[in-house]
């Protein structure tokens, strides 16, 4: 009896899964592919669908990085938060307190419904008009760096180094130009050609700066840990 029923309930699970990749899949379909497109991304739709599809593990591997190094009981800043799914899943668990900003209208309003925790607040700001007084032990940037000017990622590289607890650790994720020069984005505002582009930016701010990338069919990632102490990454 309880093999049938264990036989059952992974049939009804397949069938479960493939009626929400199919649904997800739809939300997809009327999201990006009319214009004009979200600033952010739903990465339910990652987990529901494309994880599968498009057998694609980029989604977990951002959220992994940043939580390696993420101090124990720490409090956090993650500026450009889009749909908070990496804040609930990925950081509420290991961090004291979370201060998630993003400035777009509709991502906050979907991170408070969607994704929230009793330890992360999301606010609607952008970072260009100013950061939390902090400190934070640990400032995640990830995937939103592209979306600034050379001069505003400068600006804002400062203001960072400014709100970081003595030790705090910043941590991210962008992805690299194609080779066509052609932008991943139209929302993209710069860019980068290569690691050693993508460091320039953090080495006048920090004394430890590691950058290393993964490759995937599709797209060439970079990420970033930078501190003004040495950090150990793997």
């Amino acid at each position: 009896m309880r093999h049938l029923a264990i036989s059952f309930l992974k049939g009804l699970n397949f069938l479960v899964r493939k009626v929400s990749a199919f649904t997800h899949f739809a939300q997809f379909a009327l999201q990006w592919g009319f214009h004009p497109r979200p600033e952010w991304f739903d990465h339910y739709l990652d987990q529901h669908w494309q994880f599968s599809a498009k057998n694609n593990g980029l989604w977990v591997e951002r959220g992994v990085f940043s939580r390696m190094v993420l101090k124990p009981n720490s409090t956090m800043l993650e500026i450009c938060c889009g749909d908070g799914f990496n804040a609930r899943h990925f950081y509420s668990s290991a961090a004291s307190s979370i201060i998630a900003l993003d400035f777009d209208k509709d991502a906050i309003p979907h991170a408070k419904r969607f994704n929230s925790a009793p330890n992360i607040s999301y606010v609607q700001q952008d970072i260009r008009d100013g950061l939390p007084s902090g400190p934070f032990d640990n400032i995640v940037w990830d995937a939103a760096i592209e979306h600034f000017t050379e001069a505003e990622i400068d600006m804002i590289m400062g203001e960072i180094v400014q709100r970081l607890s003595p030790g705090g650790i910043l941590s991210g994720y962008t992805i690299v130009e194609a080779a066509d020069g052609k932008k991943g984005n139209a929302l993209h505002e710069y860019e980068f050609k290569s690691k050693e582009d993508l460091a320039r930016f953090l080495t006048p701010h920090f004394a430890f700066v590691r950058v290393w990338e993964t490759i995937y069919p599709t797209r060439h990632n970079l990420y970033f840990v930078a501190s003004s102490n040495s950090v150990e990454i793997f």
